[in-house]
């Protein structure tokens, strides 16, 4: 029986991103994205949970990989998974304070949002009062063997949140200087390969 790795991408990303991690792994894996449909976290929990329970009976190992909020859709809706290792980069492991920090930057308070249920913000993302309390309810709770790549110039989350969080999970959390949530230039790409290499 086959290992296989499975791929989440983020906002904006795509399943055929999952290629670029080909490299990495023998003739032994199959590497599949996982082309998810869900944008609230009650969703994804359903229809991750419902993928990975598919995919469980046809392979011996099973090996994460998940970006942005493709890893934080995976964090609450996996940890129950028989999976053998995952591989995070660029994180949300706070939703909570991502939220708070987008209605701060739209200067939109707790009761406003709570009496409107929805607001759409002046830069283009929508705030909910039940996205919001529904991460409130339903805290992380992960023990997979885990590897972090986070970059200390990440606007989504700060360095001693992703420090706080690699140690509540025993994470190996690796830190690149100067890097941004979006791992793409080719200094980024590279020091995103060799990470991999290294902790796979």
């Amino acid at each position: 029986m086959k290992n296989v790795v499975i791929y989440v991408h983020g906002k904006g990303g795509n399943a055929e991103e999952a290629n670029h991690y080909k490299q990495f792994f023998d003739d032994n894996f199959d590497i599949i994205g996982f082309d998810y449909k869900s944008d609230k976290p009650w969703d994804a929990k359903i229809e991750f949970s419902n993928y990975f329970n598919s995919i469980i009976p046809q392979y011996n190992k099973i090996y994460l990989i998940a970006n942005s909020v493709g890893a934080f859709f995976s964090l609450i809706s996996l940890s129950d998974k028989p999976i053998e290792k995952a591989m995070l980069f660029s994180p949300i492991v706070d939703m909570e304070r991502v939220i708070l920090d987008m209605m701060k930057w739209a200067n939109i308070s707790e009761d406003e949002l709570m009496l409107k249920k929805e607001i759409k913000t002046s830069f283009g993302e929508l705030l909910s009062w039940e996205y919001l309390s529904y991460i409130r309810n339903n805290p992380i709770n992960w023990n997979i063997p885990t590897n972090i790549l986070f970059a200390d110039k990440d606007n989504m989350t700060s360095v001693n949140t992703m420090t706080n969080f690699a140690n509540k999970i025993n994470a190996n959390l690796t830190i690149m200087r100067d890097g941004e949530h979006w791992f793409h230039t080719d200094e980024q790409m590279d020091f995103l390969d060799n990470w991999f290499k290294k902790n796979i």
